[in-house]
């Protein structure tokens, strides 16, 4: 994690997502611009939190460990979204991991601060509180995709919420790690290789390399039953 000392680029992404509209008064907030590199993580499950964290850039992954060790796909966040506003109101240690899926800001305001000013802040709370009820939303329909969903349907959400724009042709999901894909939707490797390898046989996807290309997305829409690990 950086800070970084750029006001304007903080006030650009004050201005842009309305942070005016989270509180009452701005005056005396110290707001804080914090950056993280791709794959950084952000939070780790377990750990200490020190301040509320509004994503302003970028997109991040959000996952939670099983009995297992593994950890289990939850959802996947961009702008504008809210991150430690269960450890901020319960006063626990971080709830789920959080990873830098791209380059991510985020705008962070202090524990302490908001502990000693702002829980009277009418506008503040009720902004947390909008976001926290939606995100318990995203979060039972990532439990329910997880308990009855197919792996099938599970791989081809997984493949439309983490999609970046190859060329003309196609979109591409860059990995090299099928053993974390199959952990974070909740199956084995062998069991994802072969659904990769239907697809790939049916035209959805193809592999290349370190990237999967999807070919078909309205047939992967299809797949997907509307399932998405987004919020």
């Amino acid at each position: 994690m950086k800070i970084v000392h750029d006001t304007f680029l903080l006030q650009s992404y004050m201005q842009q997502f309305n942070i005016q509209q989270c509180f009452t008064s701005l005056d005396g907030i110290p707001f804080e611009l914090r950056s993280y590199e791709k794959e950084e993580r952000i939070l780790e499950e377990g750990e200490s939190m020190d301040a509320l964290l509004y994503l302003v850039g970028g997109k991040v992954k959000i996952s939670s460990s099983v009995q297992t060790g593994k950890a289990l796909l939850l959802r996947f966040c961009e702008p504008f979204a809210i991150m430690g506003d269960i450890e901020l109101i319960q006063r626990v240690a971080v709830q789920s991991q959080v990873e830098a899926v791209q380059p991510v800001h985020c705008i962070a305001v202090s524990f302490q601060y908001i502990y000693k000013h702002l829980l009277n802040d009418p506008k503040f709370l009720l902004t947390l509180l909008s976001h926290t009820t939606y995100k318990l939303q995203t979060c039972t329909t990532a439990s329910r995709v997880n308990l009855l969903a197919a792996v099938e349907n599970r791989f081809a959400s997984y493949l439309l919420s983490t999609l970046q724009e190859a060329d003309d042709f196609g979109k591409e999901m860059r990995t090299t790690n099928t053993q974390e894909i199959a952990d974070l939707i909740g199956t084995t490797p062998r069991h994802l290789n072969r659904i990769i390898q239907k697809l790939t046989e049916q035209r959805i996807i193809c592999k290349e390399q370190e990237s999967i290309v999807i070919i078909d997305p309205k047939e992967l829409q299809k797949r997907s039953h509307g399932i998405r690990y987004e919020s």
